[in-house]
């Protein structure tokens, strides 16, 4: 006879879920949807895919999304946002700082430093984000997606050249495209470090090519 054991036997394993109560499903979808990212980037986000993984039959997504473009759209957008969300956990630290200049500096240092952290530790959101599209997709209402501000990535940065101009810093005739100066400066850097020849760099060089880079986006600015 076969000891006594605590164990539930192998072969009985979770029932899928038949129902959710409203809402819940499409925040599991979207939820899904975001490990799928994060596990393969933008191509990996399947609308069937999901379906299985939230434990539902494939028709039922439809009551929440038309097609996979829709549920790609729900995960790029809380993609932003938890770009949104690195960027200000950087952000907080340097908006403590008493002084206006010092304060100001820290801030479009720290957006930066958000962003290039954000694409080498989430590599498939950061993919996602940027798939295609424009640059303003709204971050989602749900809290889980946002950044305590609501402000998405792009407003981010807007509000620390704002800062940046304020005090000083950065010359009000040279304030108006700034964002598009700054931001394309970290990205084509990002790109290097994920996509490019920095991909191997060891993190100390990535870093230290980081530090330089935010340094010479404020000076040319």
């Amino acid at each position: 006879m076969p000891p006594k054991t605590d164990r539930p036997p192998s072969s009985v394993a979770p029932r899928p879920r038949k129902t959710y109560r409203h809402g819940d499903l499409r925040a599991a979808l979207i939820e899904a949807g975001l490990a799928l990212a994060r596990e393969g980037g933008p191509q990996a986000v399947v609308l069937r895919e999901a379906t299985r993984r939230a434990g539902v039959a494939p028709n039922a997504a439809y009551r929440h999304f038309a097609n996979r473009q829709a549920l790609f759209e729900a995960v790029r957008a809380a993609s932003l946002g938890a770009l949104a969300r690195a960027i200000e956990a950087e952000l907080r630290p340097a908006e403590a700082l008493p002084d206006p200049i010092e304060r100001a500096r820290a801030m479009l240092a720290a957006v930066g430093r958000g962003y290039l952290g954000f694409a080498q530790a989430e590599t498939g959101w950061f993919r996602t984000a940027f798939a295609f599209g424009a640059f303003d997709v709204e971050v989602p209402p749900n809290p889980a997606h946002t950044a305590d501000k609501g402000l998405n990535p792009f407003e981010l940065l807007s509000h620390a050249l704002d800062t940046l101009a304020q005090a000083g810093v950065l010359p009000a005739d040279r304030r108006p495209g700034a964002e598009f100066l700054a931001w394309s400066s970290v990205h084509g850097l990002a790109l290097l470090i994920i996509d490019g020849p920095l991909r191997h760099a060891p993190p100390d060089v990535r870093t230290a090519l980081g530090l330089r880079l935010l340094r010479m986006v404020e000076d040319g600015l």
